[in-house]
């Protein structure tokens, strides 16, 4: 808990970074400025944001981008279904819901307590909800400036985010077979699918890192002692 503001911040800071790219792509299609806040507010959903991009910027309709950047976001259903273990079930839940994204999956995943859960998934949640729309706005309104974000390797920032998020998780047996099935499966398919599926087929690891784990162990030490007759 110490280290959360800094986490927080760095976490805030790298998806204003992304967000500024983009913000600048959006504009590159010629999104207006709204246009690009509006859809960072509504959608909230990086990876589908830059797949509507890149489908409208390569001659698609924006029909078949939306469809794509749901086909990619898939992947929400588990990390709802892992967010499900601690959010209050009334009505905030559909405020909690627009924040189910990578980054809140990630960073409330490695809390076991229930209550200590839910805060780092609000306090991320929140930092996301800002930091992403601000970001977007910013590469809007300086798109013209930056007409090409990646080759300041601003692209660079989210999956390096991710990785930091992700490494204390390998600390668990299952997490790292299911790490090393996922992105044995998400290289091997990559370039031969649709841009962001690789991420949806990734989740296949978790069956398989299950498999090879088997169930997990009893802990025996929690059990009561039995008592001699």
């Amino acid at each position: 808990m110490r280290r959360a503001p800094r986490e927080i911040i760095a976490i805030a800071f790298s998806l204003w970074i992304v967000g500024v790219s983009y913000g600048a792509a959006a504009h590159g299609i010629g999104m207006a400025w709204w246009q690009v806040l509006l859809m960072a507010c509504v959608v909230l959903a990086g990876s589908s944001e830059f797949v509507f991009v890149s489908v409208v910027a390569g001659g698609g309709l924006p029909v078949v981008g939306a469809l794509a950047g749901l086909l990619v976001n898939l992947r929400n259903f588990s990390y709802g279904l892992s967010a499900g273990r601690f959010l209050r079930d009334d009505r905030s839940a559909y405020a909690a819901a627009h924040m189910v994204n990578d980054e809140t999956a990630v960073y409330s995943a490695g809390h076991r307590d229930v209550t200590a859960a839910r805060s780092a998934f609000v306090i991320c949640g929140t930092a996301v909800v800002i930091a992403w729309p601000l970001g977007a706005l910013t590469g809007a309104m300086v798109g013209q400036v930056i007409a090409s974000p990646e080759t300041l390797g601003l692209d660079a920032a989210f999956p390096a985010l991710l990785i930091a998020l992700a490494l204390p998780a390998l600390r668990d047996r299952e997490t790292r077979w299911a790490a090393l099935f996922g992105g044995t499966i998400a290289l091997a398919t990559a370039g031969f699918v649709a841009a962001g599926l690789p991420i949806v087929l990734a989740l296949f690891g978790i069956p398989l890192g299950l498999m090879v784990t088997g169930r997990p162990r009893v802990d025996r030490s929690r059990e009561p002692e039995s008592v001699p007759s």
